[in-house]
């Protein structure tokens, strides 16, 4: 994101199969960060719903999907001007 937009350095975009799911990643994710960097999300959105789940970290936002919200907001498109970087699950 960096060069692109000033809010943030990076968006990290992730889905969980389903809300469930996506719920749990984000629980991990945050309750990690928080015991290992100490650090807490700015902003937090959509927790309770779990079908997209952001948290604004500063220099990197989370997003976190459920398939099918992954699919209609399609933020990979809307933002393809920026260069990607693609993980596997592990």
């Amino acid at each position: 994101m960096r060069g692109v937009c000033d809010f943030t350095d990076f968006f990290v975009i992730a889905t969980g199969r389903n809300p469930r799911l996506t719920k749990g990643i984000y629980d991990e994710v945050a309750g990690t960060l928080k015991k290992e960097q100490r650090l807490l999300p700015r902003a937090t959105a959509g927790v309770p719903e779990a079908t997209w789940i952001v948290a604004d970290y500063l220099d990197v936002v989370l997003h976190l999907f459920t398939p099918e919200m992954r699919g209609f907001y399609r933020l990979e498109e809307l933002w393809s001007d920026v260069p990607s970087v693609e993980f596997a699950a592990v």
